[in-house]
């Protein structure tokens, strides 16, 4: 069957905010109007197309990314709807990396909040243009300027205001279009679907006229030749601008705002049609580049050899693994053999579909800049190139962050341990940031992830899906260990046990590098006293003791390994000998060092009736947290603070409590820093005791 649609007329894009700001709703009136469903679904009751999970409706928030697609006017949009919950961020950060284009979304009330900054951050970090989006005009205290205002100091965004609200709060009604001058209002009988166009209101005219003004303005900078015409003071034509925002959006300088209240049906077709005027294409994205080899690209092009991205895998119980597939280059064919050049095997594609939120349509084949779910690729994983055997290329992949929280877990009843096993495995394929590892000492199985809620949705889904009831231990903190001075030495392994026995000597240097250096070795060894081939071992032996570091039993951070001087034995030294050599030297050398203890830092922002605020503020200081500032927004107070990991597990109860129920919070990682040294006593004892520290 061939393609129906023309690449330059489809949009890939997806949906980000912070937590609450309608993301859901407003992709439900986007299936909606599109006529993809006939009745709308809504979050707050459960039944919202898109939160398919059981989870995500009891909880009334999105936990997975759910992809459709959706035809509006002559275009097709395929549609992921992100989370806005920080424990999920691996969601997003996969999202955008296959994403041509997105729309952020801002509630009216608490404009741009700690979440909408670690999405934008991420979609700057993927070169993802964007359309904004304030919601929930309809709230008491929305102030569509002053988001505008929070994009521009806030995220560095060049917001353009391209309408203009016909009031706020109860009052709004609909929104004037800067660009024909004409006011649109939604017809509530039809549910919003009908647009209705009248004259600007009178006390609007100025305000719009001076907002029109400005958007020409930015319109023009865009481009030489129109800014030339404008400064000559001809008027420029609609489609003039509407070019020269395109241009200025696909090269990230421009973020066309628009507004409007999605549950309440007005403003979500503007935003459509915007989708398609201003986000790009595949043809205008381009081409992409291989991770290893800049000379090897694939055009947007069905014509060229296939070439695809696994971004998402999902464990289905009718249908096994599913996995989501980013097309970038020529056609998938059903039944075809494809090659994963990142695992360097073949896979056959068993079945090929167009996914709608947990529902699929059956396909024979996916062209250039689709998105489509495979069954068929069970050994792939997240982030693997799939592409033709006979042109193999390989994309960038995705990185993911470290988990910052771990539980040991254990099922309820003994004879379910190789059902966990296995329930676990099928989890950790779907979710890059969720780590199974057993621990040899304490025999246990322990599990981490991004937050208390993501691993109680990991336990629940255990339950659900799995029938496996587990127990779970108390919440640990993702510690690592680093040191503050340099310190160097030596260290001999020799065994003889009859036979052949063992020699390695190395030499080792330990420096502290900047937060967020890593690690890094470096090989100053000169006139082959320790053989060219003994020296990846001796990396190895380094990378072996800083899994378990010497200090506390924590993965060791931040630190630069020189090895400088060594010797060797004809007959004795092997691989396994200077392994053996470079991990001890660098245990001893490494207590030598100050050693510390690191802990995840977390940015709160909690947002409390003025009232509270000192109940706040008090709060956050109790748990060893700093104050760093305060804000009045919405009608809230809000109250931004650093605050250990540690300390934080249980808040949700408590700010709850002392707010009688009236007080929320968020909170996203920020960055590592040292453990009080009473704090690090503790820690180091307790584990010792658990058998953590040799």
């Amino acid at each position: 069957m061939p393609r129906t649609v023309a690449l330059e007329k489809v949009r890939n894009i997806g949906i980000m905010a912070h937590i609450d700001a309608g993301k859901t709703t407003t992709s439900e009136r986007i299936l909606f109007y599109s006529g993809k469903i006939h009745k709308i679904g809504e979050v707050h009751d459960g039944a919202a197309t898109m939160d398919s999970m059981v989870q995500e409706q009891e909880r009334g928030i999105t936990i997975m990314s759910a992809a459709t697609t959706v035809d509006w006017k002559s275009y097709r949009i395929s549609l992921i709807d992100t989370p806005g919950h920080v424990d999920f961020t691996a969601e997003v950060e996969r999202s955008l990396r296959v994403l041509d284009g997105a729309v952020a979304l801002f509630c009216a009330v608490g404009g741009v909040q700690p979440q909408s900054e670690q999405v934008w951050r991420q979609s700057e970090k993927y070169n993802v243009p964007k359309i904004a989006m304030v919601n929930k005009m309809d709230r008491i205290g929305a102030d569509f300027f002053a988001v505008l205002e929070g994009i521009k100091n806030v995220l560095g965004g060049n917001p353009v205001a391209m309408v203009c609200p016909i009031g706020a709060e109860e009052n709004f009604e609909g929104i004037v279009d800067l660009l024909t001058m004409k006011a649109i209002k939604f017809d509530m009988k039809t549910l919003g679907k009908t647009e209705i166009m009248e004259e600007i209101p009178e006390h609007l005219r100025e305000k719009c006229k001076q907002l029109r003004h400005e958007l020409v303005e930015k319109a023009a900078e865009q481009d030489d030749a129109l800014l030339e015409k404008y400064l000559g003071g001809e008027e420029l034509t609609i489609e003039e601008i509407k070019g020269a925002i395109r241009k200025g959006t696909i090269a990230r300088k421009l973020v066309p705002a628009y507004c409007g209240s999605a549950f309440k049906d007005k403003g979500i077709q503007p935003m459509l049609d915007a989708v398609c005027d201003y986000l790009p294409s595949p043809l205008d994205i381009g081409d992409v580049v291989s991770a290893d080899d800049p000379d090897k690209i694939r055009k947007p092009d069905d014509n060229e050899p296939f070439c695809g991205l696994a971004f998402k895998i999902v464990s289905d119980k009718h249908m096994g693994k599913l996995t989501y597939v980013r097309v970038y280059s020529g056609v998938l064919k059903l039944g075809e053999e494809v090659y994963n050049s990142t695992m360097k095997q073949s896979a056959r594609i068993g079945r090929l579909f167009r996914m709608h939120a947990n529902r699929q349509e059956a396909l024979e084949e996916a062209y250039a800049g689709d998105i489509v779910a495979v069954v068929g690729l069970t050994r792939t994983r997240t982030g693997d190139t799939l592409c033709d055997r006979a042109h193999p290329i390989t994309l960038e992949s995705i990185d993911f962050p470290a988990p910052v929280i771990s539980v040991s877990i254990k099922p309820e009843s003994r004879g379910e341990n190789e059902k966990l096993g296995n329930a676990l495995y099928a989890l950790a394929q779907e979710d890059p940031t969720f780590v199974v590892k057993f621990d040899q000492e304490t025999s246990e199985t322990v599990i981490s992830g991004m937050g208390e809620l993501h691993l109680q949705i990991i336990v629940d889904r255990l339950k659900r899906e799995f029938n496996v009831a587990c127990t779970v231990g108390a919440p640990e903190v993702a510690y690592r260990e680093t040191i503050r001075m340099k310190s160097e030495g030596e260290y001999k392994h020799v065994k003889q046990t009859g036979g052949r026995g063992q020699y390695a000597h190395v030499c080792l240097r330990l420096e502290p590098q900047d937060p967020g250096m890593g690690f890094s070795f470096v090989n100053e060894v000169k006139g082959g006293v320790i053989p060219n081939e003994y020296i990846p071992a001796v990396e190895k032996g380094v990378i072996r003791a800083m899994e378990s570091g010497p200090y506390a039993g924590y993965p060791v951070v931040d630190v630069k390994v020189t090895v400088y001087f060594g010797s060797y034995h004809e007959v004795d030294s092997n691989e396994f000998a200077f392994i053996e050599c470079a991990r001890q030297c660098f245990k001893q050398l490494f207590l030598r060092g100050n050693p510390q203890l690191l802990e995840p830092m977390m940015n709160v922002e909690v947002s409390v009736p003025p009232d509270q605020m000192g109940a706040a503020t008090g709060s956050l200081c109790q748990r060893r947290g700093r104050v760093e500032g305060m804000e009045d927004k919405g009608g809230s107070k809000l109250v931004h603070g650093m605050v250990p990991l540690s300390e934080m597990f249980g808040y949700s109860n408590t700010i709850r409590t002392l707010t009688q129920g009236r007080g929320t919070y968020t909170m996203i990682f920020a960055h590592y820093e040292g453990v009080p040294f009473e704090l690090t006593e503790k820690i180091i004892e307790k584990r010792k005791k658990e058998g953590k520290v040799r």
